[in-house]
């Protein structure tokens, strides 16, 4: 996993170039629990061991060196939260078969609704909010 991070993290810092902000978010603590793996045996084992911090120390270090920089974000409600009007809600996402469905109509890819939140942490960051998150609203009123 080692290698793999290495070429992971060089190639992304190489494709970018200087200037660049990678978000990843802050997986701490995340656990990959049997009941959140769908793969086969082996494929899960990879995934338990998958070294994120290492991941993210080996991207940090190289974009240090090209000019570049790492923000980690809160990964609270990035899968959760609907890109077009921004609702969470836990039910959206359908793991099995990898969907987000919201009621306002809008529908993707799990994984792509996540990366497009991620991707807005590091824009409310780059505006001048500090810590950008996002909150669950639980009434109007």
């Amino acid at each position: 996993m080692s290698d793999v991070n290495h070429c992971l993290s060089k190639t992304l810092v190489s494709k970018y170039g200087t200037d660049t902000l990678f978000v990843v978010e802050d997986l701490t603590g995340i656990s990959f629990a049997e009941k959140n793996l769908s793969r086969g045996g082996s494929a899960n084992n990879d995934l338990r061991s998958w070294a994120f911090y290492q991941l993210e120390q080996f991207l940090s270090y190289k974009a240090r060196m090209n000019r570049s920089e790492v923000l980690k974000v809160s990964a609270r409600y990035t899968s959760q939260r609907c890109p077009k009007c921004g609702s969470i809600n836990k039910s959206n996402r359908h793991h099995d078969v990898h969907e987000y469905r919201c009621q306002c109509g809008y529908r993707s890819n799990d994984d792509r609704v996540g990366a497009m939140n991620i991707q807005l942490l590091g824009t409310m960051w780059t505006s001048g909010e500090e810590r950008p998150h996002f909150e669950k609203v639980t009434g109007l009123g």
